[in-house]
């Protein structure tokens, strides 16, 4: 028998990991510590969770599959992957949901003991997979992991079904070893998590080494593999998922404004984590409070920002329309308030674990009235946690309303994150009114912004409401000019942004043949497909919008410079009407919208599509 020192150690730059099984299975648990490992290593890694939309759906059906990808790379990433290299099938369904997407070639393993007649049945299979030849020209592994984690967790007190739900430890156990990862950490992290059980922290940590030492005695494998650390800047590094990136992005704002941060939300997939993340902060002084609708969560942090706190609401989709009447209430009171969206597939219901883009225009355009509000995307998980920084600074220097675009691939992906010290983050500087002489409500400073002044101040007493206000007293007010005035005035505050913000940036030549531009998560997909396109010679520049509403200032000036402009987005064409409709430019459109994040290969060959062919050789 092979000894693991006999077995070749094969180098790799990357390889992108696929995760499967039923929703019980444990699959986002095994993804996330693999990736929480990964990240130890020091590997650049991004991922991609797959969750099924159904809370329940029944057990071994394709509906019910569950799916973590994870890129892990020697080098610097962007992306989850176009296609696993690798895939782990813990049944039937899992296989047949997922192997369109494995590469030609690529590995497979397989829980044998689950392709039973029954599962096999569930999954739709009309003959076994592993045995009609249907896989032949991939690299097919069958492992009974079942069996193998029962026979590992023979004695201890754990009854057959919590035997059979440690079968993922035992996978992850074995791609440990065939992907040389140390266990240590996962074994640390079972005695914490189980501390209180003592049989699941034996179970688990057995069915985790069983793994690990299959790999290593069994003859099935001939080789394992590893990839090198990737060279990243020095600094303190954590494994870090947009949703967390964004809470800490709010917490490290309020310090940094000196305001209390309140959350007033309601739980709605992908955004429900943000809730979950900052109600651990109650040391820091956080209030979360869990509405019973939409309607209450934003009208209660509305009441917040009025009495001097950094106001923020989470949403979706389809609780962003819910709240849109809202929105139009703080742009009236001129409250700051930042609403974060983490869009998901629509409409209505739509899919609530799938991602997608389509909210920009609700956005932008989505009230009554004349009502403009800032606009921001984050454009990965961790830039999540500046853009939040970003929009609490403005939506408190020019009093009002910010939305905040992320989506349902940054908020549940991860990338490994730069831990910033506190003295990085930019100061956020709050002025409460507290003076008497020369108050009026809406009496404007240079940025157009009006006084924020706390109840309860004395001899600030003031009213606010829904009501259009008269200029400068902030009285109720009738009057047609007054109101062409105040519709006129807060528009020309939100254009004032423009001066505020960063100018957009051309990564690459700042004028040519090509500039693909994007916005909010597809940033990745498109960084990597220019410079695929860039190595075989294609002359292509990238630029991305993390601020959207309004635009920087010299956007005009930089699409001007190309000959042509691609928009790549997971919608059917939204950032690229805002566009022709602002500017008069015309651009080519890119839209795929399937619930996941573009591929890198799509967008290479539209580039080529696009510039014709012509690479300039």
């Amino acid at each position: 028998m092979e000894t693991e020192k006999e077995k070749e150690l094969l180098q790799l730059k990357e390889v992108t990991i696929r995760f499967a099984g039923d929703s019980g299975d444990g699959m986002q648990l095994t993804g996330t510590q693999f990736s929480e490992t990964t990240a130890w290593v020091g590997n650049d890694l991004n991922t991609l969770p797959d969750y099924p939309a159904e809370i329940r759906a029944p057990a071994g059906t394709i509906y019910g599959v569950s799916g973590f990808q994870l890129h892990f790379s020697s080098e610097d990433i962007h992306t989850p992957g176009d296609q696993p290299d690798v895939l782990v099938a813990m049944n039937p369904a899992a296989l047949k949901k997922n192997l369109p997407e494995l590469k030609k070639g690529g590995m497979i393993i397989v829980n044998s003991n689950s392709f039973d007649i029954k599962n096999l049945n569930l999954a739709h299979y009309e003959s076994n997979p592993l045995e009609d030849g249907s896989l032949n020209g991939y690299q097919v592994y069958e492992v009974p992991i079942s069996s193998l984690t029962a026979n590992a967790l023979e004695g201890v007190k754990l009854s057959p079904k919590e035997v059979s739900r440690a079968k993922n430890f035992f996978a992850l156990g074995l791609m440990y070893w065939l992907f040389n990862r140390p266990i240590d950490n996962t074994v640390e992290w079972i005695h914490e998590k189980f501390a209180k059980n003592p049989e699941y922290v034996e179970g688990n940590e057995k069915a985790l080494r069983a793994g690990y030492n299959y790999g290593e005695m069994t003859e099935l494998f001939t080789a394992r593999y590893t990839v090198e650390p990737a060279k990243l800047p020095k600094g303190i590094y954590k494994s870090i998922s947009g949703n967390e990136a964004t809470a800490l992005g709010f917490l490290a704002a309020s310090v940094k404004s000196g305001l209390p941060l309140f959350l007033g939300s309601y739980p709605i997939t992908p955004a429900s984590e943000i809730i979950q993340y900052l109600s651990s902060y109650k040391n820091f002084g956080v209030k979360t409070f869990q509405a019973e609708d939409e309607i209450a969560g934003i009208t209660t942090a509305i009441g917040a920002s009025f009495a001097g706190n950094l106001a923020i609401t989470s949403t979706s989709g389809p609780g962003l329309a819910l709240k849109t009447e809202a929105i139009g209430l703080a742009i009236m009171t001129e409250l700051p308030l930042v609403v974060i969206d983490v869009q998901r597939g629509g409409p209505s219901t739509g899919l609530p674990t799938k991602t997608e883009q389509a909210d920009l225009l609700q956005a932008v355009c989505g009230r009554n009235g004349e009502a403009p509000v800032a606009v921001l995307a984050a454009a990965t998980p961790s830039d999540c946690f500046n853009m939040a920084i970003e929009a609490s600074r403005i939506a408190i220097k020019y009093m009002t309303p910010v939305i905040l675009l992320t989506d349902g691939y940054i908020a549940n992906g991860s990338e490994p994150w730069k831990i910033p010290h506190v003295n990085e983050l930019p100061e956020i500087p709050v002025k409460f009114r507290t003076e008497k002489e020369g108050f009026y409500s809406y009496l404007r400073d240079e940025n157009l912004a009006r006084p924020w002044a706390i109840p309860g101040t004395p001899n600030l007493e003031h009213r606010i409401g829904g009501l259009e206000k008269s200029d400068v007293y902030g009285n109720v007010s009738y009057d047609p000019d007054n109101h062409h005035k105040m519709v006129t005035l807060r528009a020309k505050k939100i254009k004032n942004i423009e001066n505020d913000i960063p100018p957009l940036e051309v990564e690459g030549e700042e004028s040519g043949e090509l500039l693909v531009l994007g916005w909010g998560g597809t940033y990745g997909a498109i960084k990597e497909a220019v410079n695929k396109a860039l190595t075989q010679g294609y002359k292509v520049s990238q630029a991305h919008f993390k601020y959207l509403n309004p635009f920087p200032k010299n956007t005009e000036q930089v699409l001007k410079k190309f000959k042509k402009i691609l928009i790549p987005e997971i919608n059917l064409g939204q950032l690229a009407r805002l566009i022709k409709s602002e500017y008069l430019i015309d651009v080519q459109q890119f839209n795929v919208v399937r619930g996941l994040p573009l591929r890198v290969a799509d967008i290479v060959d539209q580039i080529i599509k696009t510039l014709g062919g012509n690479n300039g050789k």
